[in-house]
């Protein structure tokens, strides 16, 4: 019987939450270079600000950070880098047609390593208004008010 080993989160990109609507989630696989996954396994990464795009039927990261392996030499990759994702061709053709149909963009939520994989989840993400905004944090202080209630009474 083999255990199910915990899959270990690099980053999480927690202000996608706030600023988009997340309709399904979908893992890829990462083309990555040299350094980058020892960066990653040190936890350098950042995913403010990064999304994928879809070209030529093969999908891309763009703004996603991994900064440079501090042990690096002059073979260190660059921060900035686009990187291709790594996903079937028919998953691929299934996000374009709902990004196309439905105005949905593609937001990585995380980054973590599955069996020494890196892996990127991504969210098919629809933008949120400043109102939404503002009901979501109305929301959470209300759970969070209930919970407190509750363990209070529970004493």
């Amino acid at each position: 019987m083999t255990e199910k080993k915990e899959d270990t989160a690099v980053t999480s990109n927690r202000k996608a939450y706030h600023d988009y609507f997340i309709e399904e989630t979908l893992e890829a696989g990462m083309s990555l270079q040299g350094t980058e996954v020892k960066s990653l396994r040190l936890g350098l990464a950042n995913l403010t600000d990064s999304y994928a795009i879809v070209k030529n039927e093969e999908m891309f990261l763009l703004n996603a950070t991994i900064s440079p392996y501090p042990m690096g030499n002059i073979s260190n990759h660059d921060p900035l880098r686009t990187r291709k994702l790594l996903l079937h061709k028919e998953e691929i053709r299934k996000l374009t047609w709902k990004m196309t149909q439905k105005g949905f963009t593609l937001i990585p939520l995380k980054i973590y390593f599955v069996r020494g994989r890196a892996k990127v989840l991504i969210g098919l993400a629809k933008g949120k208004k400043a109102f939404d905004k503002r009901e979501t944090i109305k929301e959470k202080e209300s759970k969070r008010e209930v919970e407190r209630v509750v363990k209070e009474r529970n004493r």
